[in-house]
């Protein structure tokens, strides 16, 4: 057994040369690794880093693998609203066509660039398996804001959490009256994607799995979509970071990658609100 595919990977030379037999407190180093750590599950949810290439490549990787054993039974993706799917396409669609069923333009909008995401969902339609969007429709989001609701289905540190995120990720820039109400958005978000994959799974039957990409924050076990699952539906959570190893995540397996160059996310946002 080799380690040729753990090459482009930083992590130790100590880890590279024990992908064959990986203790369970380590980073996995190759696909088949990965695989033997989650699976079986009827439910894989793979977290990424939207700006990390590496961590689209394992998605495709991870579906191609899927797919070549028969056990992919469906691709349920953040990027694209639910209720949008390639259900009844053909293997071989050409991308034209699976980016029409699932309504995928590369405006500023949507900010979910095709040639980024194109091989992961490509690979799913190659294999025979349908995608499915599993975001909240943009439709949807203003009756999100307002729903009270949304906040009892998770628990106050929670969605204490949630609020937090919400705050930071904006930069401290959104007014205290906004921080609820996008909260519950993000709330919305991960009960949409959880639903989609319950269905999915459902439709796809024993001994296969759904494969559900979003972003980690959306698939953490103790904050995103695995809070709305089903208690008795089995899953697993895979987390991929960039720049190395980082506290203890709340999932099942991580995925180390090459850090990404510097970026001022707050300088961007700030531009943005023209402040």
């Amino acid at each position: 057994m080799t380690c040729r595919s753990a090459v482009a990977l930083t992590v130790s030379v100590a880890l590279l040369g024990a992908c064959a037999q990986q203790p369970p407190n380590t980073a996995p180093t190759t696909v088949p690794a990965l695989l033997e750590r989650v699976m079986p599950t009827p439910v894989l949810l793979l977290g990424e880093q939207h700006d990390a290439p590496e961590h689209q490549a394992l998605q495709r990787d991870v579906v191609l693998a899927l797919g070549a054993r028969g056990q992919l039974g469906a691709l349920v993706m953040e990027m694209a609203e639910q209720g949008r799917q390639t259900t009844g396409l053909p293997a071989d669609a050409s991308e034209a066509r699976v980016r029409e069923a699932l309504a995928w333009t590369d405006d500023a909008a949507t900010g979910w660039p095709w040639a980024t995401y194109g091989p992961v969902v490509m690979a799913a339609v190659r294999a025979g398996a349908p995608v499915l969007g599993g975001n909240l429709p943009r439709s949807q989001m203003r009756a999100a804001m307002g729903n009270a609701a949304l906040e009892g289905r998770i628990g106050s540190a929670a969605l204490q959490e949630q609020r937090e995120g919400i705050r930071s990720g904006h930069c401290d820039l959104l007014p205290e009256g906004q921080i609820g109400p996008m909260t519950r958005i993000q709330l919305a978000r991960d009960d949409a994607m959880a639903r989609t994959t319950v269905a999915a799974v459902e439709k796809a039957g024993a001994g296969k799995t759904v494969v559900l990409v979003a972003g980690n924050g959306h698939v953490r076990r103790d904050l995103g979509v695995p809070l709305y699952l089903p208690k008795a539906l089995e899953h697993r959570v895979v987390m991929a970071q960039a720049g190395g190893p980082r506290a203890a995540t709340p999932s099942d397996a991580v995925w180390l990658t090459p850090p990404q160059p510097a970026r001022d996310h707050c300088a961007e946002l700030r531009q943005q609100f023209k402040r």
